[in-house]
């Protein structure tokens, strides 16, 4: 092929003087910003003083491209790096280039493109190779001195069968097939294929406690499915190498800077006087990661914190279940109103989450309808960093603010933030939490601004103390089936998980009707007489046979009383002082049927309540309540239900068809009074608590009916009238 080159792969030219072009250039500019792709025929003239008569040889000139010729070039490539005729024809003759420039730039860029995510890769691989080796040479040393489990003294292997012998020897060949072809579709699809991965969704945390899927109990404690997370349908043919290098390289830096933040020898965090309480050192943060990360957006302000405590799991359950988009958003339900994995950008080597790298999109929530949703889309990365210590980090998928078409929602910006999680014993985990993040302040009611610049809003206390939380209600509910004697409730198993099953509905219900969250579309009224603070919103249910079909109109509001949030909490809470406050219930206290523990706390529990002093068999409502409580707030939630539809759910029977519609309080503690207003009409200084308060009502049966605007009013003065009797009965 004269003056064509030698045909490459795929079926392309490829240029014949790039490696030489390389040798003679010293991989000067390793970027592929320099031209390595043309060959000038102007020089023709040999060297003086020659005697000899041979042909003269063509003597090479290389051309470099200018900056803009450069910028071009690489501007394209990041949108398609196979440009077609047309497309190089047009950049051809906008920069000045011969068509062959142009290709064989490409070319060269694409090689070079490929060698890196080659090396990336190589390294990866002989790091799991080393370790592998040092695994080997342990079970090596173990098998020389086997001990027994039993006695403790050494062990006398007995004689293995050759029915074992042929087992061993068709599980390993299995084992090879399986690897192999997991292999091979590696190569013809962009997402990788784990061979771990199993085909079926896993189910939720409370189906799995209820029905004995993989729960962990070595150690007495945590929830363990050792599947991983669920796998994701491959991409073919769209994902290109260049965004995988780019999400490859912010993982890595973001990984680096959370284990940096994470550690107390760094001088990044400053105390607070007389307080266990942190705040980031802005300018030695700044000093430590010289980046776009240290940049904070114009009009955006940041907020940073990092808490330490014990979770009642082990590492890998924890590992697990963050790395589920579905487990993670049941686990932290009160935070993450949904989340989903939208790639996998890179699977965990051997099976495992180590390594494990994926694009996600989450909307997080504060339980007030007077705070907007944070919604991002972000990188999530677990690496684990030796036996029993794993880190997996979050950052948002535009912080280098390279890629407009990634990037993440305009009202907030995740920097580097997670967990570091390390094993302890016992089945416990110490779990260092880091939140790091930058947001839009003009967006936050005035209320709530200290308490997301303090970050007890969205920050690290909150994060952890609800997974404490969780994980201590999980371990109580395992005792209770493990111990069947303890339970006094009268109900069998499966009432129990039908009773849960129903109140963890009711909560996700409630969280998207009181927040500002997307996964409920709600139309917003605008009604005069109403004050600004107040949100009324309707919607039509058609379908959802888990709501009363017809107009659902909800309204929510959130005060500042200077009233302590504890006491707050078990006044609402308690089924005696219920009539104090609630005006539906007319005049008459409650008493607890069923209690369901959640944790050690007493106020942690799911209760079905009916009217005292009546006769059971002439109650016709009951009322399904959840109640919990740790260090970053507390909630009320409770719902009116049938009592036909209640004894069906108490007998194990589905709660999915059981119809309600929450409605609650939401309580954040002010220990310092910083989110009191100015005037709040108590006189007088000190702490309080910002109530947050919604119903749901169905307004109509029929959802096509005209809405009647005379029950904004009913609901409006329903409100009103119970934050009144809240503080005529505790101040």
């Amino acid at each position: 092929m004269n003056g064509h080159g030698d045909i490459g792969l795929c079926g392309e030219i490829f240029d014949p003087t790039f490696l030489e072009r390389i040798r003679d250039d010293e991989y000067e500019n390793r970027s592929g910003s320099d031209n390595l792709g043309s060959v000038s025929a102007d020089d023709q003239e040999a060297g003086g003083g020659q005697e000899h008569h041979h042909p003269k040889k063509k003597k090479k000139k290389y051309h470099r491209h200018s900056p803009y010729q450069i910028q071009e070039l690489e501007s394209l490539f990041k949108e398609c790096p196979h440009p077609d005729e047309k497309q190089r024809l047009e950049l051809s003759r906008r920069l000045g280039l011969e068509g062959n420039q142009i290709k064989f730039w490409f070319q060269n860029r694409r090689t070079q493109m490929k060698t890196q995510l080659e090396r990336h890769e190589n390294a990866i691989l002989r790091e799991e190779n080393e370790k592998l080796i040092a695994e080997n040479n342990l079970l090596k040393v173990a098998m020389r001195s086997p001990m027994c489990n039993v006695c403790g003294g050494p062990a006398v292997p007995g004689e293995v069968t050759f029915e074992q012998q042929n087992l061993g020897i068709e599980n390993a060949r299995l084992k090879d097939e399986l690897s192999r072809v997991c292999g091979l579709a590696n190569k013809f699809l962009v997402g990788p294929v784990s061979a771990l991965a199993g085909p079926f969704p896993r189910p939720s945390v409370l189906d799995a406690l209820y029905s004995g899927f993989p729960v962990g109990r070595t150690g007495g404690t945590g929830i363990d499915f050792s599947d991983g997370p669920a796998p994701i349908k491959p991409e073919v043919g769209n994902e290109l190498m260049y965004e995988r290098s780019m999400f490859i390289d912010l993982a890595l830096a973001a990984m680096d800077e959370l284990i940096k933040l994470a550690d107390s020898n760094y001088p990044l965090w400053i105390k607070y006087p007389n307080s266990e309480k942190e705040a980031l050192n802005h300018d030695e943060y700044r000093r430590v990661f010289s980046g776009t990360s240290c940049i904070t957006s114009a009009g955006f302000v940041a907020e940073a914190s990092r808490e330490t405590g014990l979770v009642l799991s082990n590492s890998l359950a924890l590992v697990e279940t963050l790395m589920d988009a579905n487990r993670w958003t049941e686990m932290f339900e009160s935070i993450v109103a949904t989340a989903s994995t939208i790639k996998v950008i890179s699977s965990g080597t051997g099976g495992t989450m180590d390594g494990w790298l994926q694009l996600m999109r989450a909307e997080f929530q504060v339980i007030s309808p007077l705070v907007p949703t944070r919604q991002v889309k972000y990188l999530r990365y677990c690496k684990q960093q030796e036996e029993g210590l794993w880190a997996v980090v979050d950052v948002s998928s535009d912080i280098n603010g390279e890629d407009p078409n990634l990037q993440s929602y305009v009202g907030c910006r995740r920097l580097p933030s997670g967990c570091i999680i390390q094993d302890i014993g016992n089945g416990c985990s110490k779990v260092t939490w880091v939140e790091h993040s930058e947001y839009d302040e003009s967006n936050v009611h005035r209320l709530f601004r200290p308490l997301l610049s303090s970050g007890r809003g969205f920050g690290a206390e909150r994060w952890l103390v609800t997974l404490q939380r969780q994980c201590e209600s999980f371990q109580t509910i395992l005792s209770s089936l493990d111990d069947p004697i303890d339970n006094h409730t009268g109900l069998s198993p499966a009432g129990e998980k039908s009773i849960l099953k129903l109140a963890q509905r009711m909560a996700v219900n409630f969280y998207a009707g009181i927040s500002r969250s997307s996964v409920r579309k709600w139309d917003k009224l605008l009604v005069a007489n109403v004050g600004e603070d107040m949100r009324i919103r309707t919607r039509k249910n058609l379908i959802d046979p888990g709501e009363p079909s017809g107009i659902v109109l909800s309204a929510a509001t959130s005060v500042w009383l200077p009233l302590d949030p504890w006491r707050l909490f078990d006044f609402l809470r308690d089924p005696k002082c219920r009539n104090q406050w609630d005006i539906l219930s007319n005049g008459s206290s409650m008493q607890e049927m069923i209690r369901l523990p959640k944790g050690q706390h007493q106020g942690n529990c799911v209760s079905v309540l009916r009217t005292s002093g009546i006769d059971q068999a002439e109650s016709t409502m009951l009322i399904l309540q959840e109640t919990w409580t740790d260090a970053s707030g507390s909630l009320v939630m409770y719902a009116p239900v049938d009592v036909s539809s209640m004894n069906v759910v108490m007998n194990g029977g589905d709660s999915a068809y059981v119809a309600l519609l929450p409605s609650g309080f939401s309580i954040l503690p002010d220990d310092g009074g910083m989110m009191k207003p100015e005037s709040d009409g108590f006189g007088g200084g000190g702490s309080g608590c910002l109530l947050s308060i919604g119903f749901q009502i169905l307004v109509n049966s029929l959802p096509n009916a005209r809405f009647n605007v005379e029950s904004v009013g009913t609901v409006n003065n329903l409100i009103s009238c119970t934050i009144d009797k809240i503080k005529a009965a505790l101040q």
